[in-house]
């Protein structure tokens, strides 16, 4: 039975615990909250505020002056893309480092993880200058191809631990039953990847979701950018609409974290996962 001491331990744990949770969560609280106000509410000491009727219309503002639909569609498209072929890229290319043997293996794979080292804005003007050259810049994939670049590495690095948890006599015995390469990548090792995909597939799409910088460089044309430029249409005579920019960013951060909760459970299984083997 517990004691009285092991009782106030769990009680002082969980109200830590809470008190972690809601500063966690407070900036989008906050963010909701505002989002519903009007602009004139937004002056005071109070950090929320109840609206004395929510104001829909900011909503209403922010997909109209905003552009949020084609911005959003935009966004969805180049960051599922790139979270879809940089899993199954990751996924194949941690195969062949994991269970195949052949030349360079160390040294490519070695050269590969170099680019988690590399932050993506400091290929900014050399990406640049090759797709203007190859008259490639103002296109959703100038975005695609340079996110899927800098997303391989932490995607295989996590793929990687995780595969070697997979015990190879499975992989052996589809061997011996005729299976070729891709019929065991695809049908045996990609099912039990699930959790590692889905832990590769969040932090990528949050990390792609939000990026502005490079495709406020790259992306000229209104129709193909991505929903971080929404908030940059609430300048000149719209910059007092305070309630509009707050229902935007809230239209940028929902996303994300709803991705994240869908996939939470698979998320700590694929981040534990590959710190175990044997």
């Amino acid at each position: 039975m517990e004691t009285t001491m092991q009782r106030g331990s769990k009680i002082i744990l969980f109200v830590v615990m809470s008190a972690i949770a809601l500063i966690q969560i407070f900036p989008l609280i906050w963010l909701i909250n505002f989002s519903f106000l009007k602009s004139g509410d937004f002056f005071g000491s109070s950090f929320l505020k109840w609206p004395e009727a929510f104001q829909w219309k900011n909503y209403a503002d922010a997909f109209q002056y905003g552009r949020v639909p084609t911005y959003f569609m935009n966004s969805m498209f180049v960051t599922l893309t790139t979270v879809i072929i940089s899993a199954v890229l990751a996924l194949m290319m941690s195969y062949a480092f994991t269970r195949m043997n052949w030349k360079l293996k160390v040294p490519t794979m070695n050269f590969i993880m170099l680019g988690m080292i590399i932050p993506i804005h400091a290929t900014l003007l050399p990406n640049f200058i090759m797709f203007n050259k190859l008259n490639m810049l103002d296109h959703l994939f100038t975005l695609i191809i340079p996110y899927i670049a800098f997303s391989i590495p932490i995607s295989m690095f996590i793929m990687s631990g995780f595969l070697e948890t997979i015990p190879r006599v499975i992989e052996e015995s589809a061997v011996i039953d005729g299976a070729g390469v891709f019929t065991i990548l695809f049908r045996i090792i990609l099912p039990m990847t699930k959790p590692a995909i889905a832990t590769v597939c969040v932090l990528n799409f949050i990390t792609w979701w939000n990026e502005f910088i490079m495709a406020n460089t790259f992306l000229v044309s209104e129709e193909l950018k991505t929903l971080p430029f929404s908030i940059m249409k609430f300048t000149g005579q719209y910059s007092s609409n305070y309630g509009a920019q707050f229902a935007v960013m809230t239209c940028i951060a929902i996303p994300s974290i709803l991705f994240y909760l869908l996939f939470t459970e698979q998320l700590t299984k694929g981040i534990t996962a590959g710190a175990v083997k044997g």
